[in-house]
């Protein structure tokens, strides 16, 4: 006689509300590829999470109504994609100080394919975002965030989940570190661009015969490359710092105290 195979519904409950809490970080995770990929890796890579906090799966008891169990959805996913936002704000400081720099530098007029967007985008931009996302593994951010859902479904299990002051607040605070860290990357190279136009203007006023304007964006442009590459060892420590501030927001609004 053959067993019949029975799943328990509040298994299933916690399986689906554990996915979609999952699933909504996905949206706006910072790393390369994740909009041009395939979308079955997408679904396995959310899948495989989903079963790697199957210890930490919400029990629910009662038989939702389709009315409780939307909302409960509505729920997971806002929560997900708050967190999603958040920690997108990591790369996109990066991405904010190389748009930044990519017009007064030359490099604006440099495009190249964007993987994410399948369109042309600026060589700053793309060389940015690809590194902001290989320090994302690089640092263990992915570990971290998995822990702090884990956290989560502890702190706030499925349908208690509400946007308050304290959520407000973390994400003004990331926001904040994200504009910080752009300013305080972009704002040195940009004022030295600065000088080296003055002192290109200067010349062209004492001697009109130099063509200026055709040395003038080599120069900003050799200029820029060396000042980057000079900063190559200083930007992972600079990336650190920052993914702490904004992890440490995530899991102000992920764990309650």
């Amino acid at each position: 006689m053959q067993g019949d195979l029975s799943i328990a519904l509040s298994l299933l409950y916690g399986f689906a509300l554990t996915l979609v809490r999952i699933a909504g970080i996905f949206v706006f995770l910072p790393f390369p590829g994740t909009h041009s990929g395939p979308g079955a890796a997408r679904v396995v890579l959310a899948l495989a999470c989903t079963f790697a906090l199957l210890p930490q799966w919400p029990l629910v008891e009662r038989v939702l109504t389709t009315g409780d169990f939307v909302a409960f959805i509505v729920r997971e996913a806002l929560l997900g994609l708050l967190t999603g936002v958040a920690t997108g704000f990591i790369a996109e400081a990066f991405l904010i100080a190389a748009q930044v720099l990519s017009l007064p530098a030359g490099y604006a007029y440099a495009s190249t394919f964007d993987p994410n967007t399948q369109a042309d985008s600026g060589i700053l931009l793309i060389l940015s975002q690809l590194m902001a996302g290989l320090l994302f593994f690089a640092f263990g951010l992915d570990r971290h965030l998995i822990r702090a859902f884990a956290d989560s479904l502890i702190s706030y299990p499925p349908g208690t989940f509400t946007a308050n002051g304290a959520l407000v607040e973390e994400l003004t605070r990331a926001g904040t570190a994200m504009f910080s860290v752009a300013v305080r990357l972009a704002m040195p190279i940009v004022g030295l661009l600065l000088l080296v136009d003055v002192a290109m203007g200067v010349l062209g006023r004492l001697n009109a015969h130099m063509q200026i304007v055709s040395v003038s964006m080599p120069v900003k442009m050799l200029i820029t490359i060396a000042l980057l590459a000079s900063m190559m060892a200083v930007i992972p420590r600079v990336y650190e710092r920052h993914a702490d501030i904004v992890l440490t927001a995530v899991r102000g609004f992920l764990v309650r105290r």
